[in-house]
């Protein structure tokens, strides 16, 4: 998962945008974006688009439900679970608990729509709530559901009371920090993909790239899209590039003619078990992105 595009579920206008913007994951949205009065409405329109369209899209499809605590969760299951969703996005995620009360949830809804027990995969984002923060760890293990972890700022801020995420130079201010470092240890933790969170201002698009460019640095293996223009960005800075690609498959095949050692020389240069790991790691990428070595 490299880009990862929310998409409002109470819009057909633009959900058909969405499904043709090239993301790796169309997130229908049935939070956020959606007004209460309309969640019912936001239901029907996507569980029905979803099982018309899905053939027109290359995107894996998740759907971004109801957080636990409202109530609503299970009547967004109820109506989604039947067109087959490729995944579930859990806002406002506490804890690995939460993940494995939304998997029990999702076992019997696909068991009532004959689906493979698991086949629905569930990205939760677990930096929306001060507990959540602090219960980062509890992700590894939780379940085998679990396709990556990601987090958000919005929701934080407001439940933290802090006046704004970012200081006057766009950079996140520590407490926000904090929570981007947790989410990618913690995918590390869980050997998950670590996701980072969306960038608002989507007619920035030079400030967007810088975001993604250090993302991918720091270990993030994708991003969450606000609006279809910022796809490419994210596809671009988070394909690896084939220099890279190259050099992986020579330190991979290097430590196999070796008979796998704890260290072999490439050039001039040393490279030790992290190295191959890290290699890999871009090399599993590379193959999801289409790329060969």
């Amino acid at each position: 998962m490299r880009s990862l595009l929310f998409v409002p579920g109470d819009s057909e206008r633009k959900l058909e945008k969405g499904f043709g913007a090239g993301a790796d994951v169309v997130i229908v949205d049935l939070e956020d974006s959606v007004a209460p009065q309309n969640k019912a409405n936001a239901r029907d329109i996507a569980a029905r688009f979803i099982a018309e369209r899905r053939g027109q899209t290359s995107s894996a499809i998740y759907i971004r439900v109801n957080d636990l605590s409202t109530g609503l969760t299970d009547d967004d299951l109820a109506a989604l679970v039947p067109a087959k969703p490729d995944g579930i996005m859990l806002p406002k995620s506490n804890s690995g608990q939460d993940v494995q009360q939304l998997s029990a949830k999702l076992r019997v809804r696909e068991a009532e729509n004959g689906l493979a027990d698991g086949a629905i995969k569930i990205l939760p984002i677990i930096t929306e709530t001060p507990a959540g923060v602090l219960a980062a760890a509890t992700y590894a293990g939780a379940s085998a559901r679990l396709a990556g972890l990601t987090w958000g700022a919005e929701d934080l801020s407001a439940a933290i009371g802090a006046r704004a995420a970012r200081d006057e130079q766009g950079r996140y201010t520590d407490v926000f920090r904090h929570a981007r470092l947790t989410t990618i240890l913690a995918a590390g933790a869980a050997e998950v993909a670590a996701i980072d969170t969306v960038f608002p201002n989507f007619r920035d698009m030079a400030a967007f790239a810088v975001e993604c460019t250090e993302a991918e640095r720091d270990g993030f293996t994708g991003k969450m899209a606000i609006h279809p223009d910022q796809v490419p960005v994210i596809n671009a800075a988070f394909t690896p590039s084939a220099e890279a690609v190259k050099q992986s498959a020579a330190i991979v095949a290097a430590f196999e003619a070796a008979g796998n050692p704890g260290v072999v020389g490439i050039g001039g240069k040393m490279f030790d078990r992290p190295h191959l790991r890290l290699a890999e790691r871009l090399l599993a990428r590379a193959k999801a992105a289409g790329i060969s070595a």
